[in-house]
């Protein structure tokens, strides 16, 4: 073909076909598999209460955009190889221009600001948003290019990371820009059908939560590490609506006081943040990182054999892999997890079952639905649930201290750290080098559980 000669009409019309038919198997074979996913009308109640009309993975649906939404994020696979879609051509990866039947591309678009103006799109007062998403990204540099791109040209602060399972993020700014954030991303086509709006979780903060903006490529989006293919999202627990999780905790907890339970309400956050808030009859683990949670599963396995297990955190994403590795370690009868998390429970419950503050990631530390404090100033006893940063230099974890403990110069988490704080050690490019101190030497990274039958049968651990 001559440079700059448009190319053969038929050859176009050819493909554009080929890619209309290719979409027409797709949506058929789609449509087949949510229908054997029906759970016969005849069964519905006893097998999951009155309007469960869909199983699928061990979860029960309600709504068809529901199991569309698993079918599309755990059975693409699946879908495909029924719609008779092989493997794409070995040169499909080198042809310049358009788009295979294998998934979405990422598009580049950004969102036009116009109309806003610069005060509303960079105000003080906006939201901090929390979500996630478990999806196949083939090409998680472009994504990450993307988020960065879009999150600037927003004026958002905050935490991205993505990898090749997906995206998680906590970004911060005015209510024009996580407005317009949101919109953007269920715009995009690599998250179409697995991304909805019910999965942003939002409260009140702005761009001043965090100190800049982090976007970077990682191997997993939440740490748990272990490589995902060895234990992947795809075989999570059961997940449960705020409603079913708060109806579930409420029979956990009556039968705990008649000594008949066999549930474990499994908090999988770490200390600090179950210190200020959590729910009702939990087991909290006395780990740092949730990179610790599966060697805690490993040296407690006995605590867990034959229970029912309720799983919860922040905004979801720990328990989905979480979830999935206690699975893999086949001892639990059943494991169930909060679907959204803390947040979207306190958005139905804020004086349900669960007590104290909500720990989040962010310069804020703690947000609020209750009244309650749970926990106490480290010097006097006082109750106080307010987190600030250890003051010696080389340490700098979180630390409960009141403000009268604050007046008197007590603003260190441990006596090792308060006497060390005028002590600075500096490398020699200035950079503060992180010291262990009586908190950290003193905890465990692996905490066996030292659980009787009758504090696992009260639900008092």
């Amino acid at each position: 073909m001559v440079l700059g000669e448009a190319a053969p009409r038929g050859s176009a019309e050819g493909a554009a076909a080929g890619r209309k038919q290719c979409a027409a198997a797709r949506r058929k074979a789609f449509s087949l598999f949510v229908k054997a996913k029906e759970v016969p009308a005849a069964s519905r109640c006893p097998g999951g209460g009155e309007g469960v009309r869909w199983r699928c993975c061990r979860q029960a649906f309600e709504e068809l955009p529901g199991i569309h939404r698993h079918v599309a994020l755990h059975h693409s696979g699946d879908v495909g190889r029924q719609a008779g879609l092989g493997a794409p051509p070995a040169d499909a990866a080198a042809r310049p221009s358009g788009r295979s039947c294998g998934g979405p591309e990422i598009s580049w678009a950004l969102p036009d600001t116009s109309h806003v103006s610069h005060d509303d799109l960079t105000s003080q007062v906006g939201d901090v948003l929390l979500y996630y998403c478990y999806c196949e990204v083939r090409d998680p540099e472009k994504l990450c290019a993307w988020q960065k791109a879009l999150c600037q040209h927003l004026h958002l602060t905050g935490k991205v990371r993505v990898a090749s399972e997906g995206i998680n993020g906590t970004v911060g700014g005015s209510k024009v820009a996580t407005s317009l954030y949101i919109k953007v991303m269920l715009s995009q086509p690599l998250f179409k059908n697995t991304l909805c709006q019910e999965d942003f979780k939002s409260s009140a903060g702005g761009a001043h939560c965090f100190p800049d903006l982090r976007v970077g490529v990682f191997k997993e989006i939440v740490p748990m590490g272990i490589d995902p293919k060895i234990v992947s999202y795809k075989e999570t627990g059961i997940h449960l609506s705020p409603q079913e999780f708060h109806r579930e905790v409420e029979q956990y907890l009556s039968q705990a006081t008649q000594g008949q339970s066999d549930t474990i309400l499994l908090d999988c956050r770490n200390f600090y943040e179950s210190k200020i808030g959590h729910f009702q009859g939990c087991l909290a683990p006395d780990i740092r990182k949730f990179s610790y949670f599966p060697s805690y599963v490993d040296e407690n396995l006995e605590l867990f054999k034959d229970k029912r297990v309720l799983m919860y955190c922040t905004g979801g994403i720990r328990c989905e892999r979480g979830s999935a590795y206690l699975r893999s370690k086949a001892v639990c009868r059943e494991v169930y997890q909060l679907k959204g998390g803390i947040h979207k429970y306190l958005e139905e419950f804020p004086d349900g079952f669960y007590r104290g503050k909500l720990f989040v990631f962010d310069d804020r530390y703690a947000i609020c639905s209750n009244e309650d404090i749970i926990s106490a100033c480290r010097y006097c006893g006082v109750l106080w649930d307010q987190y600030k940063l250890c003051s010696s230099q080389h340490c700098r974890q979180l630390v409960l201290t009141c403000p009268g403990c604050c007046n008197k110069g007590l603003t260190a988490c441990c006596p090792v750290c308060q006497e060390k704080e005028l002590k600075v050690t500096s490398r020699a490019s200035g950079q503060i080098l992180k010291e262990e101190c009586e908190c950290t030497r003193r905890r465990p990274r692996v905490p066996i559980e030292h659980v009787s039958p009758r504090m696992l049968d009260t639900g008092k651990y």
